[in-house]
């Protein structure tokens, strides 16, 4: 008789979700976490962290200029250890959260790696050695980890992954980033926001290319205006550490011929699932080239009794996401009846400034041929807006010009990926552009600036 009903491996938020939801129906769970203490990479080394040290960050520089900041900065008013500080602080009690819910439901917490030895027991291996645990079924939620190309000198001090940044000793004075992705764009802005010297290699035309394009490039307006370097179209060489005066430099060789040096190097080009150890060859399964595991609609992999969700079943790779495909693979599983993931769900930026979007842009809508009109409205007109002194924010509103149907919604500005919410449920609940017209919204509130959208956009019908 097996050990348990269900094994998940991972405590991340698609494991915490899978594991509560199986004790819910009944079930007995366990669940085997490699780290010293749960939550996965979104509590230790991924969203809460580097969330709560932008949040640390825009706290400690208020509204100045960045070269204020930096002169603030080398005074010792502002050390990168009291800013991780707080975010240890915001860790802990996540922890604390994750584990007392999982205690509460009946979940058997097992700290040690996790491989399969066949499709119904895994090796369980810690300090104390090593054990086995013996399931019916298994939901697979590892995530990923940063790409560590070999030739790039990786030292957890100036040659650094987006991992290493929480481990940082002192603020360096100028950083290159590579990639022009979500972590590369959110940790490039935010020592931005501190007075360090950024610069930005990207290998396309643009950050974060699946962005609207008027929102795209109103960040790298905001970003140009901080003092960041950005370098398009870009591609690494080699990378190499140098002695300096007091420090290391690290230079930065493109294919192009450029020579580029800086205090801090920062590689944030890709991800891979956390599947190398895992065994499963011995389960019957494999990983692709980018260590995901393949899934069918159900999240059930080509084992019927092993399930995966979260990062490392690839897109959309959010930990809002990964949420509820835990629940749903343990409904399914148990076969328990459960609405599938709904159609519209939201992308968030956590730049400096924010960005969030949810539905279609600009870009996707013409190559789908679908006609769409567009509604603005600038913080600027919002009352709120300039009373919490954000007079450059964006939020825009697409709609299809007869039917009325919002396409979709992308705001730039304070407080974005909370006001995103308003356009998704409009959205999933098939609203037109007439709800935002015809609503009253809570004055001065940044939310009023849908219904200014709104009308903006239903003036150009007329």
């Amino acid at each position: 008789m097996a050990d348990y009903d269900l094994c998940v491996i991972g405590s991340g938020p698609g494991g915490q979700k899978a594991a509560i939801q199986a004790a819910k129906l009944g079930k007995s769970v366990c669940v085997v976490e490699r780290m010293q203490q749960v939550g996965g990479v979104a509590i230790h080394t991924g969203t809460i962290p580097s969330k709560a040290l932008r949040e640390a960050i825009i706290q400690a520089t208020g509204g100045k200029d960045h070269l204020r900041v930096r002169a603030v900065v080398k005074s010792g008013n502002i050390s990168i250890s009291d800013l991780l500080a707080s975010c240890q602080r915001i860790i802990a009690t996540e922890m604390e959260i994750v584990s007392v819910q999982l205690r509460r439901n009946g979940v058997t917490l097992v700290q040690g790696a996790a491989s399969f030895k066949d499709k119904g027991t895994v090796w369980v291996e810690n300090a104390e050695g090593q054990s086995e645990i013996s399931a019916d079924n298994f939901i697979v939620a590892v995530g990923t980890e940063p790409v560590r190309p070999d030739y790039i000198p990786f030292d957890e001090a100036c040659v650094l992954t987006s991992d290493d940044l929480l481990h940082l000793k002192r603020l360096p004075e100028s950083l290159i980033v590579v990639g022009g992705g979500v972590i590369g764009t959110e940790f490039a802005s935010m020592f931005s926001r501190l007075g360090v010297r950024v610069t930005m290699v990207v290998g396309g035309q643009r950050v974060l290319n699946f962005l609207d394009l008027q929102i795209g490039e109103a960040l790298q307006y905001h970003m140009r205006s901080r003092g960041m370097t950005l370098r398009f179209g870009e591609e690494l060489k080699e990378v190499k550490k140098l002695e300096g005066d007091d420090h290391p430099i690290v230079e930065v060789k493109l294919k192009s011929g450029k020579c580029l040096q800086a205090d801090a190097f920062l590689y944030c080009i890709g991800r891979q699932g956390s599947t190398a150890n895992l065994g499963l060859e011995n389960a019957g399964l494999k990983a692709d080239k980018r260590g995901c595991i393949q899934i069918d609609e159900n999240y059930c992999t080509a084992a019927p009794n092993i399930y995966a969700v979260g990062d490392v079943v690839g897109f959309p790779a959010l930990a809002s996401t990964s949420m509820n495909q835990g629940r749903m693979a343990s409904c399914h599983l148990f076969h328990k009846s459960q609405n599938k993931l709904r159609k519209f769900f939201p992308f968030g930026i956590y730049s400096i400034p924010e960005i969030s979007m949810v539905g279609d842009t600009e870009e996707s809508l013409t190559e789908k041929s679908i006609p769409y009109e567009i509604g603005c409205a600038g913080y600027k007109e919002i009352a709120r807006g300039q009373i919490i002194g954000d007079d450059v924010g964006l939020l825009k509103i697409l709609f299809h010009p007869e039917t009325r149907e919002v396409l979709g919604v992308h705001i730039i500005g304070t407080g974005a990926t909370e006001l995103i919410h308003i356009g998704q449920a409009v959205m999933a609940l098939d609203g037109k552009l007439d709800y935002f017209m015809d609503s009253a919204f809570n004055y001065p509130t940044l939310a009023e600036g849908y219904r200014v959208a709104a009308l903006n956009g239903a003036n150009k019908l007329v």
